[in-house]
């Protein structure tokens, strides 16, 4: 018996078998849970063809966490598939290219990056409760944000709102049960990482400073921090920040 035995799980994200949401994905079957995927528009087909990859292909529900639409009747079309939900994986992130430059970047880059990146959060925490009636755990991925990484630039701005509205939403879903916590991951060669100008420069020192070694091929320790979290192995844990980045964040200079 897995440590998700029953459990229910919309895990957004997955979109080549290389990213942690497809990992937490694919350990959470095998620990017993029932997973719905989420994604949209042109990657629809991408992630539906990435999840018969998966142990057990699961339904695949459109979501754009910045249509209001989407999110408004997110509920109702899960019911297609899952009558509850006790976990929800946040694994989003979006800039425009112009806010990986910080003193150029313009108000329309950040906007989109915050929206995007932090705000959605929120949106769809509050989209999927409803479903949480006996309370759960939401998940989000996120890259230590008390740095000014090299870069990262607005994407980073934007990760410590993610880290802040995670702390909001421990707060007001705390009383209806919903635990709220993040994992901050080192750096990992995902689809998303590749699209950011100079990763290799961010990520290129990571296993030297990291007191367990890096690997940054490998999001499965990432991936079990975030099934770890999503189980009642953590049932007063909430508003934490889980570091799985080989003790990095912990080193100096």
């Amino acid at each position: 018996m897995g440590i998700l035995e029953g459990k229910k799980l919309l895990i957004t994200g997955v979109l080549m078998d290389s990213s942690i949401a497809f990992h937490v994905a694919k350990l959470a079957q095998e620990e017993g849970a029932q997973v719905v995927l989420t994604s949209f528009g042109r990657t629809m087909k991408i992630t539906q063809t990435i999840a018969k990859r998966l142990p057990s292909p699961p339904p695949v529900v459109e979501l754009d966490v910045t249509d209001q639409e989407h999110l408004d009747s997110l509920a109702e079309r899960l019911t297609e598939h899952v009558d509850s939900l006790d976990g929800v994986l946040h694994s989003i992130g979006f800039a425009p290219q112009g806010a990986f430059n910080f003193l150029e970047g313009t108000w329309e880059d950040v906007a989109t990056a915050m929206h995007a990146s932090a705000y959605s959060l929120k949106a769809l925490s509050v989209a999927a409760l409803p479903l949480m009636t006996h309370g759960g755990s939401i998940v989000g991925l996120t890259f230590d944000a008390k740095y000014a990484w090299p870069v990262y630039d607005w994407m980073g701005v934007a990760k410590a709102a993610f880290e802040s509205t995670s702390r909001y939403c421990a707060r007001d879903l705390g009383p209806r049960g919903v635990r709220v916590n993040l994992v901050a991951a080192g750096p990992i060669g995902t689809t998303a990482a590749k699209s950011i100008p100079g990763f290799e420069t961010l990520a290129g020192s990571w296993s030297e400073r990291a007191p367990l070694g890096w690997d940054r091929a490998d999001p499965v320790p990432s991936a079990k921090a975030c099934v770890a979290l999503l189980s009642d192995w953590f049932p007063a844990t909430t508003g934490e920040i889980v570091h799985v980045d080989g003790g990095v964040h912990a080193m100096g200079l």
